[in-house]
């Protein structure tokens, strides 16, 4: 059923107003546009977003939405270096009342309900995530949730960190090895096996590296969903 919303969703194209951007780090922006009333999208979902105010290749690129539809408004975060693409350069060139277009929202990458979860991020992965912590703020009613996110970055620089410290309802543990990673996966493995369920985003050596540790400690691929970022 996911695969036939996702191609109906993808004809369904809207432009949306740029309102502001800012930075997170020296070298990650987020990017903030309008949010219309009707859409929305399930937190973790990202969209297929288009550059119209300028002729480049390749202009159509899926970003996860960063943002939660009860923000009312689509938060799109990313990492521009020194020499950026046609597309970021795009991107950076947009001012207010300029309009990109967004088709979507897609994928399947959102946790399922009353089912523990372990969400790990890498690096810029953790955009999905942000996504899912604000859904979960704006819908809690007191239900506790079994939620554990890990961080690991090697630089020690985190996305987000102040907003994620000041939510209470989600575990976050911040690492900068492999081997610590490992070892809270572990833990998370011991409690809950296959009756949990394993979101991994971030670069794409990551995701399958840690994909593969899992798996190999007899979790159901099945409970395992995988978001992989590159860089374009």
């Amino acid at each position: 059923m996911s695969f036939f919303q996702d191609t109906l969703s993808v004809f369904k194209k809207r432009e949306l107003f740029f309102l502001e951007r800012y930075k997170e780090t020296e070298d990650v922006y987020t990017f903030v546009f309008d949010k219309e009333e009707d859409l929305t999208w399930k937190a973790g979902q990202y969209g297929l977003f288009s550059i119209t105010h300028k002729k480049i290749k390749n202009s159509t690129k899926p970003f996860t939405v960063a943002s939660a539809s009860k923000e009312n408004v689509v938060k799109i975060t990313t990492r521009i270096g020194d020499n950026p693409s046609d597309f970021k350069k795009a991107m950076l060139e947009l001012r207010q009342g300029m309009k990109i277009r967004m088709a979507g929202p897609v994928g399947s990458f959102y946790i399922k309900e009353n089912k523990p979860s372990l969400l790990i991020a890498g690096g810029i992965g953790i955009t999905p995530f942000r996504s899912i912590f604000k859904q979960i703020e704006a819908e809690w009613h007191g239900v506790e949730k079994q939620i554990k996110l890990l961080y690991i970055n090697s630089n020690k620089l985190y996305l987000f960190k102040d907003e994620f410290t000041n939510n209470s309802l989600i575990s976050v543990t911040y690492l900068d090895s492999r081997d610590d990673l490992y070892q809270e996966i572990n833990k998370f493995i011991t409690l809950y096996r296959n009756d949990g369920q394993y979101l991994i985003a971030g670069p794409k050596e990551m995701v399958d590296a840690t994909s593969a540790y899992i798996q190999n400690n007899n979790i159901s691929k099945k409970n395992i969903k995988l978001d992989s970022f590159f860089g374009y």
